[in-house]
């Protein structure tokens, strides 16, 4: 009686750490689109992506250097090279393509969408089942999303809306299968070896896409380079598999519909662009739809 009570507040100490390192990983992220929206203002966005992608792969591969980490197993390349698809070069070449047409506040939210992709991906590729009423809320919040989208008539640009759903369906399969990887691998290490993998690659492109003078690059687009570059693309990361790992890929990938709330309060704030009672109206109704999932995760 005493072992299994100690082994189900180890789980429940495991589940809250999970729950606060994914929380981190969400606030981290949430400053990803409104610092990329400025960026793309004054950088091309495919020199952006493979920039940010390049940085953070130097820092990467420093930091497996530093510690001396052992290198993955034969059969962890192929699960490593799904995440750098979707996390390093899909995620945020797309958002960075569609930032040249939508603004900030108006793709967070489809960010909405973000755990019911995690989520599926995570029944499809981490063996995790919750519970049928959990799917009825996921989906819900989707629904919102869209639905928010079609209001607009797809006016706003159909183009950036469809990049964005493109981009969101690379970050789940992304989040779901580092997570999965993490178990084995370790938190950090999955980011810091996906970004090493695509190194050479981004290293590349970044030297061919550099353009020949950075003299009207303004500070706060420099600022905002960095930004993406280490908190976007390892330092959250570093927190948000771990969190999966640990409370599990659907549960804490719920936390993700705070996205959109975070994301508008920097956009109308740092950005000041505008954000309608619409938009407004959409997250809140999407973080209820959390709260519904994420008690019938499990």
């Amino acid at each position: 009686m005493e072992r299994a009570s100690h082994l189900d507040n180890q789980t429940r100490e495991k589940t809250s750490s999970g729950w606060i390192n994914g929380l981190i990983g969400v606030l981290i992220f949430s400053g990803s689109l409104p610092a990329t929206r400025v960026a793309v203002l004054e950088f091309d966005p495919v020199f952006l992506t493979v920039a940010r992608a390049t940085i953070a792969g130097v820092l990467a591969l420093c930091l497996l250097g530093l510690f001396k980490e052992r290198r993955p197993a034969r059969d962890q390349w192929l699960p490593l090279l799904i995440v750098a698809l979707g996390v390093v070069v899909g995620f945020p070449l797309l958002t960075a393509l569609a930032l040249q047409y939508v603004t900030s506040a108006h793709s967070i939210v489809f960010v909405g969408l973000l755990p019911l992709a995690t989520a599926a991906f995570g029944v499809l590729r981490g063996g995790e089942r919750p519970r049928p009423v959990f799917w009825v809320f996921s989906i819900l919040g989707s629904l919102l999303v869209c639905g928010y989208a079609l209001s607009q008539g797809m006016t706003a640009s159909p183009a950036g809306d469809i990049l964005m759903l493109l981009a969101i369906l690379a970050c789940g399969l992304g989040y779901a299968e580092g997570a999965k990887l993490s178990r084995t691998l370790g938190g950090w290490q999955v980011i810091c070896w996906a970004l090493v993998l695509s190194l050479p690659v981004m290293a590349i492109l970044t030297a061919v896409l550099t353009p020949t003078s950075f003299s009207g690059i303004s500070t706060p687009a420099w600022l905002s380079l960095g930004y993406v570059s280490l908190f976007s693309m390892l330092i959250g990361f570093v927190f948000w598999y771990r969190g999966l790992a640990q409370g599990g890929i659907a549960a804490v990938g719920q936390l993700q519909l705070l996205q959109p709330f975070f994301g508008l309060a920097l956009a109308a704030t740092l950005l000041h662009e505008p954000v309608s009672m619409g938009m407004l109206v959409v997250t809140l109704a999407v973080i209820l739809c959390v709260a519904g999932a994420k008690k019938f995760a499990r």
